[in-house]
């Protein structure tokens, strides 16, 4: 549940790529599933405590105000700012600054189906101490959306609007269209003029401002396209959409990087060293449509022994997420990594990193951090690795089952037993999903 009770959802679009399909319909209230994607958002977030809705309306508002009227039908007030000229994204906020003055909002756009706990994310902005919240996620198509950097703690450097540069090196964290404001940032919206949070406001509020970025797993997707009202239609129908709220437990695959993901060309130090192992991106895509998240657990040294620094990790990680994209659409969820290495007294080691810690595999602290944060149930998650720590750190942590590949170090002898050994990550993610089809089938 969130304490924050005002929501502002933008539904003055006029949704030109549907019109075609829906010619009649304002883009907020085209059905997915038979009801209007706009009250799906009604619906998902007053159950989270939402009890106070504005509607910034466009084109075709007559058709939510006799849809919703007051909202009472939803146990929910509903009001309405109706925009005499198109004032972008964030333009009608500023007309509204009356009424937002006193607490924090959320920013919601009528056209995307979510299904998000908002509880997390405002215990997240409150913690932070964040002026804004921005939801981000990685998507399957990064190297054409807006990008989000942001330092390991979730504060906001910079936002890069596509197109970007071909060699940009950001990591997979898109604007999600989701967005925890506090009033103070109404004064820095320009009124009586039409703005956009991603194009004009966003970039210099990282510079200006507390901005946040609040990744997640969680389902929100647009639908501005044919194809996209499609999906979002499956995903809802499927249960995925509420099942990836993180009110309630998730499963992983836990998947080591080198010699897993990425060949093992020993420590490596720059972006370009990095490449995939043939098959991966497609395995990791398969991972995508099945109901695990996918959350990479990696130790690099190459930080403690000074070959690069946790920027240069960032900038690897980057190249290894618009590779998985670029080949299959595929995505991970998360990445963590252990910058540590416990030996130490060698002259060009970096001394900060040179400890003993709880997060460098065979220990299993990235396991049980990545747990805490997304509500994962470790009994029902896999664990897959090429070494004999990837295989002890899912012991350690308790996963329900480990699986060892044969490439990397895959072929070294250990005395440490998976549960099953195969030849590579494709190899793999078959066995899981075949065995969770076991599990699953009825007797």
């Amino acid at each position: 549940m969130t304490g924050v009770s005002t929501a502002v959802v933008l539904a003055g679009g006029k949704g030109t790529r549907l019109a075609s399909a829906f010619p009649d319909l304002a883009k907020p209230m085209v059905p997915v599933d038979g009801i209007p994607i706009a009250e799906h958002l009604v619906r998902t977030y007053a159950a989270q405590g939402v009890r106070r809705f504005i509607f910034t309306l466009g084109y075709r508002g007559d058709q939510l105000r006799a849809h919703f009227g007051d909202g009472s039908a939803w146990g929910v007030n509903i009001s309405y700012y109706e925009e005499s000229e198109p004032l972008g994204t964030a333009g009608a906020l500023a007309e509204l600054s009356g009424e937002l003055k006193s607490a924090p909002f959320w920013v919601f756009y009528a056209d995307t189906l979510s299904d998000v706990d908002l509880g997390r994310m405002e215990e997240f902005h409150r913690r932070h101490g964040a002026d804004a919240t921005l939801l981000v996620h990685p998507n399957d198509h990064p190297y054409d959306s807006d990008l989000v950097e942001a330092d390991p703690h979730g504060r906001v450097r910079a936002v890069h609007g596509k197109p970007h540069s071909a060699n940009l090196e950001v990591r997979n964290s898109v604007n999600a269209a989701l967005y925890l404001i506090e009033p103070q940032l109404l004064s820095a919206i320009p009124r009586g003029e039409a703005s956009d949070f991603g194009r004009d406001l966003f970039p210099r509020w990282a510079l200006q401002h507390r901005l946040f970025a609040y990744s997640t797993p969680e389902y929100i997707k647009d639908m501005g396209k044919p194809e996209r009202l499609a999906q979002v239609e499956v995903a809802l129908r499927s249960g995925k959409v509420a099942a990836r709220n993180l009110s309630k437990r998730q499963r992983a695959v836990f998947l080591d990087r080198d010699g897993v993901i990425n060949v093992d060309s020993d420590l490596i130090k720059h972006p370009n060293e990095l490449q995939l192992i043939p098959g991966t991106a497609e395995a990791i895509h398969a991972l995508n449509q099945s109901p695990f998240i996918v959350v990479v657990v990696t130790n690099q040294s190459v930080v403690a022994r000074n070959l690069t620094d946790e920027a240069g990790v960032d900038r690897i990680h980057a190249r290894m997420e618009r590779l998985l994209a670029e080949e299959a659409g595929a995505l991970v969820d998360a990445i963590y990594y252990c910058p540590h290495h416990p030996h130490g007294g060698f002259p060009e080691e970096n001394p900060a990193y040179k400890i003993e810690c709880s997060c460098r595999k065979p220990k299993p602290g990235m396991l049980l951090e990545a747990a805490e944060r997304f509500n994962i149930d470790l009994s029902t998650s896999y664990m897959v690795g090429d070494s004999p720590r990837d295989i002890e750190a899912g012991h350690a942590a308790g996963v329900l089952a480990t699986v060892r590949v044969r490439t990397g170090h895959g072929l070294k002898p250990s005395a440490v037993q998976p549960s099953v050994q195969v030849d590579d990550l494709s190899a793999a993610v078959d066995w899981i999903l075949e065995r969770e089809k076991s599990r699953t089938s009825p007797q």
